[in-house]
């Protein structure tokens, strides 16, 4: 299961801590939970999406629920809440692991179908909100080699580019998972 937190940041000033906590204490805080198999962050490449877009791959809505979540942080931001806008949660079926997005790749969304993403010459995988917000009910990823900046200008409204900022992290297969018994 795909599990994305997409937000934006209203403080400027702020902004580069904003980052520096999220990328280097959180996602590493988050992944260290028991059913987080992989967790990245994005940047977005134009406007009319929020900024930043976290994707992690989960196991189970359980995750979220549980204590171990709770603990490590999943879901507080408390110093950092009064300047996070636009701010969204959702949970994806469809695909088992999200791409592991390289410096030389764009991820890529479509909240408008697949064919959007087809025209871009790219291979899109359907994904469909299964919890949380779920809106957009349907997305379709996708990754772009990014050797030179997009187009923007003929990308139609609803498909959106993101830089990643982070390597994809990976959690640890716990050993229930990993034993050959």
């Amino acid at each position: 299961m795909i599990y994305t937190v997409e937000c934006g940041f209203a403080d400027p000033v702020r902004e580069g801590e904003w980052n520096d906590f999220y990328s280097h204490r959180k996602l590493p805080a988050l992944i260290s939970v028991t059913g987080f198999h992989t967790s990245q962050r994005f940047k977005a490449i134009g406007a009319g999406c929020p900024t930043y877009l976290a994707v992690h791959t989960i196991g189970s809505l359980d995750v979220l629920h549980g204590e171990e979540y709770v603990k490590k942080g999943g879901g507080s931001f408390a110093r950092w809440q009064p300047d996070i806008v636009d701010w969204h949660r959702n949970l994806y079926d469809g695909l088992d692991r999200a791409p592991d997005v390289s410096a030389g790749e764009y991820l890529v969304l479509s909240s408008i179908g697949p064919e959007a993403l087809m025209r871009l010459g790219l291979a899109p995988h359907a994904m469909r909100a299964v919890a949380m917000e779920k809106s957009p009910e349907r997305r379709w990823l996708a990754t772009a080699v990014s050797s030179e900046p997009p187009c923007l200008a003929r990308v139609p409204d609803g498909v959106h580019f993101y830089a990643a900022m982070t390597p994809q992290l990976r959690g640890v297969p716990s050993a229930a998972a990993t034993d050959d018994r």
